[in-house]
C-alpha cells in the first residue's frame, strides 16, 4: 500500500453503515481515488436517480452516507450550504451568509460563485467562503459551531479570486490556504493554531491550490503549493521545514500537489513548468531535489496517478500520460477537451469530467490515449470536481446537481 493513502484513515463516526463515502476534495484520499469494484465499460448503464436545482457553484459537492453536502451562490450577496438526502435528493438543512465578492477581470469569465470544497469528518462540515473565511457546520442540521473571518482577523488582502482552496480536516486540525498564507485551525473550537507564508501577503496571499497534509520520505507533512513557491511545513508547529521557489504567470497556482510515491511530489505551474521533486527527511532537517521537469503544465487540472504513471488534462487541453519516475510524455492525445478535467481512478480505469459536461471513461493505458465511453451527464457547464461513491456519481453543474447509478 502506498505511504500516501494511509494519512486519511481518520474515522468518520456518524458514518456506520459504511456505504461509500466522497467527503472531500478529491475523494477519500484526497488523491482521486474511489473505492470498490471496477467502473462498467459502458456509461450507457448509468441512470439518473434525481437532480436539484441550485445556484451557481464550483465547489465540488461532497458525499457522506446519507446525505449531500453542496454550496450555492444563490445571489450576489449571499452563499448556501445544504445537506441533501443522499437517496432522493430531498433537502434536509439549509444555511447562509453574507458572501460572494467581485474578482479580478482576469477571473470575472469564470464567473463569481463560491469555489472551495467542503470538507467532513461525518460530524462536522468546514465549507470556505469567497470572502476568505471558514465556517463550520453541524453536519446533522446544519448548525454553526463557529467561523474564522480571516480578512477581519488578520486585516488580511482579501483572495483575488475569492477563496478557493478546499480545506483538508485531519485529526482535531483543518488546514487551508487563507489569512495571505497557510493556517492551521483547531476543528473543535475555530481558534487558529498557527499562521505563516506570509512574508509577502501580495504574492502568497489568495493561492487557489489546496494543501495535502500527508507522510513524505516518512515524516507527516503539510504540502503546500502558494502563489510562487513550494513549501514543506511540520503540521503541529508551522515551521517552515523546507521551501523552493516555483515560478509561474503572474504567480498563479491552481493544481494540487500529487504525491507519487514514498517521497515524490508532483506541481505544476501555469506558465512555467511541471515538476517533480523528491524528498529526504531525518529528524527537523529536510531536504528535497528536484528530478525532473518537462515543459507541458497543468492549467487548472489536479493530474490522477495510476500505477507509475500520472494522467494529466494539459494547459493546451489535451490529455497526456506522464511517467512519475523519469517525466517522459509517454503519449498525448490528438483529441481537444474543455478547459477543465475532475478525474476519479478506481483500478485501471478513469471516469473524467469535462468542463462541458461530458464524462469519458478511459483505460489507464501507459501506451496510448485509450478511451472507452463518453456520454453527455451536465445539463450546464461542470466546474465542480465529480464524485464517485460505489455505484454512484455525483455531477455539480452551474444549475444544480444530478445524482446517478449504474445498473449492472
Amino acid at each position: 500500500m502506498r505511504t500516501a493513502i494511509l494519512f486519511l484513515a481518520f474515522a468518520f463516526p456518524a458514518l456506520a453503515d459504511d456505504r461509500p463515502i466522497w467527503p472531500q476534495w478529491r475523494g477519500p484520499n484526497r488523491d482521486g481515488s474511489s473505492p470498490g469494484s471496477a467502473f462498467p465499460e459502458k456509461l450507457s448503464s448509468l441512470k439518473q436517480i434525481w437532480r436539484v436545482e441550485l445556484g451557481p457553484s464550483y465547489s465540488g459537492p461532497i458525499v457522506l452516507t446519507d446525505r449531500v453536502i453542496v454550496t450555492e451562490t444563490p445571489d450576489a450577496k449571499t452563499e448556501a450550504v445544504r445537506a441533501l438526502d443522499r437517496d432522493t435528493g430531498k433537502e434536509l438543512w439549509k444555511v447562509q451568509w453574507a458572501g460572494g465578492q467581485d474578482v479580478i477581470p482576469e477571473a470575472k469569465p469564470r464567473g463569481e460563485a463560491i469555489r472551495a470544497t467542503p470538507a467532513s469528518d461525518g460530524m462536522v462540515v468546514i465549507v470556505g467562503g469567497m470572502r476568505d473565511l471558514l465556517v463550520c457546520l453541524d453536519v446533522a442540521d446544519g448548525k454553526e459551531r463557529w467561523r474564522v473571518d480571516f480578512v477581519n482577523e488578520y486585516k488580511a488582502r482579501q483572495p483575488d479570486m475569492g477563496m478557493a482552496s478546499s480545506p483538508q480536516i485531519d485529526g482535531d486540525a483543518v488546514y487551508t490556504l487563507a489569512a495571505a498564507g497557510v493556517v492551521r485551525v483547531n476543528a473543535k473550537t475555530g481558534k487558529v493554531d498557527w499562521r505563516t507564508l506570509t512574508d509577502d501577503p501580495k504574492l502568497e496571499g489568495g493561492a487557489t491550490s489546496s494543501v495535502m497534509v500527508a507522510p513524505v520520505a516518512g515524516r507527516k507533512m503539510v504540502v503546500a503549493l502558494n502563489r510562487k513557491t513550494l513549501t514543506l511545513l511540520d503540521p503541529e508547529s508551522g515551521k517552515i521545514l523546507w521551501k523552493q521557489a516555483v515560478p509561474a504567470y503572474r504567480n498563479t497556482t491552481t493544481v494540487t500537489p500529487v504525491l507519487l510515491d514514498d517521497t515524490g511530489v508532483f506541481v505544476s505551474m501555469i506558465g512555467g513548468r511541471t515538476l517533480r521533486f523528491d524528498v529526504a527527511a531525518d529528524g527537523d532537517k529536510v531536504s528535497a531535489k528536484r528530478t525532473w521537469d518537462l515543459s507541458p503544465v497543468n492549467y487548472m487540472s489536479t493530474p490522477v496517478r495510476v500505477g507509475d504513471h500520472l494522467y494529466a488534462h494539459l494547459q493546451s487541453q489535451r490529455i497526456a500520460c506522464i511517467d512519475i519516475k523519469t517525466g517522459r510524455v509517454k503519449w498525448t492525445s490528438d483529441e481537444v477537451f474543455g478547459e477543465y478535467w475532475s478525474m476519479a481512478t478506481r483500478g485501471d480505469r478513469i471516469l473524467a469530467l469535462d468542463q462541458k459536461g461530458v464524462l469519458y471513461l478511459l483505460n489507464a493505458n501507459s501506451k496510448k490515449y485509450d478511451l472507452l465511453d463518453q456520454r453527455k451527464v451536465g445539463e450546464a457547464e461542470t466546474w465542480g470536481h465529480v464524485a464517485v461513491c460505489g455505484d454512484e456519481l455525483y455531477v455539480r453543474d452551474m444549475k444544480g446537481i444530478t445524482a446517478y447509478r449504474w445498473s449492472r
